[in-house]
């Protein structure tokens, strides 16, 4: 596997993106790189400090501000704001639905963007998010786009909802993600959409151990490496 590679994978929420693109970079011998968490900080940041999720300016400043680390854990990372691990605290819907507001303003775009392309030359890196093969890494040697069906997204949404304590209806966790589709892939800045040279991977009938060989596999013939 060489040294510097990025492995982009993009898609819509609850296509599985998190971990899938944990494993995939757990079998490559790399690491995750996970914008969506960087989105939702600042979504976090923004909301306890009363600033508008709209006020595009703002946001910018806090993005720019964010003291944001990835720390390795079992099974997984922590995402670490300054001294304060904030791995739950994104993971709230409330802060779900603001980090799709924020990542539609440029500055905040622009703030981060510099950010992740320093993350994403540390070696060989997963990088997951919603523009990775289209804006941040144009020039990535693999993408992927990962995607399935609205209704088996949201109930793997539901059942990590529950899972947490926070179980709602299912009906408005469906409502919830097919907004957040059009909010993302009607946005002016980056939208959600497929590069032109991605893979297309519909994990609606598979397990994740299937999805994940099949994009290791992948990764191996495009870049002619064996994967370990």
């Amino acid at each position: 596997m060489p040294l510097n590679a990025v492995i982009a994978v993009d898609g819509p929420a609850g296509a599985g993106k998190s971990t899938v693109s944990q494993r995939l970079a757990e079998r490559l011998g790399g690491v995750r790189l996970d914008t969506g968490a960087i989105y939702r900080a600042v979504a976090l940041v923004a909301l306890e400090g009363d600033i508008s999720w709209e006020d595009g300016a703002s946001l910018g400043r806090v993005a720019g501000e964010l003291d944001l680390r990835f720390l390795p854990k079992e099974g997984g990372q922590r995402v670490q704001l300054g001294d304060r691990d904030i791995t739950a605290e994104i993971r709230t819907p409330e802060v779900t639905r603001g980090a799709s507001q924020v990542s539609k303003h440029a500055p905040v775009r622009a703030a981060l963007l510099s950010l992740q392309r320093g993350l994403g030359a540390q070696g060989l890196v997963v990088a997951e998010g919603r523009d990775m093969g289209t804006a941040v890494f144009p020039d990535a040697p693999v993408k992927f786009f990962l995607t399935a069906s609205a209704e088996v997204r949201a109930h793997r949404r539901w059942e990590e909802l529950r899972e947490a304590g926070a179980e709602q209806p299912f009906v408005k966790v469906l409502t919830d993600q097919r907004q957040r589709d059009r909010d993302d892939s009607q946005r002016e800045e980056s939208p959600l959409r497929q590069a032109p040279d991605a893979v297309e991977v519909d994990s609606t009938g598979l397990d994740i151990d299937q999805v994940v060989d099949h994009m290791a596999q992948t990764v191996r013939e495009a870049l002619n490496v064996g994967t370990t």
